[in-house]
């Protein structure tokens, strides 16, 4: 009786593992994305973090109607490309970008500013 109730605390604990080991898949396989990746409804994105970027613009009134600045992602890097207003619109992009979870560096080399 001994050497049943073993087996069966066994299979139970087996099959507890199992159980638990398919509640915390994600996209990637690791059970975490990668914060650069985390999409706008937390979903894995490849782009997402530009995603997120572009959202705090929309939140920024004096932003959100700015669309000669094209935002991309290289990892954790935000990479600005196009056209800024003014420098102190684009001092202000890359504030905004900075404050946003996972930025890692802005870069604006690929801005131009109207004089």
């Amino acid at each position: 009786m001994i050497k049943q109730s073993t087996n069966l605390i066994i299979i139970t604990v087996l099959t507890t593992v199992v159980a638990l080991t398919g509640c915390n898949h994600t996209n990637t396989g690791t059970g975490t994305i990668p914060e650069e990746r985390v999409g706008l409804e937390g979903e894995y994105d490849k782009s997402g973090l530009a995603k997120r970027v572009v959202k705090a613009f929309e939140a920024d009134a004096n932003l959100a109607a700015i669309e000669t600045v094209y935002v991309a992602q290289t990892g954790s890097t935000i990479v600005f490309k196009g056209t800024a207003p003014n420098a102190e619109v684009l001092s202000q992009m890359v504030s905004v970008a900075e404050g946003v979870e996972g930025v890692s560096q802005v870069e604006t080399d690929q801005v131009t500013v109207r004089p």
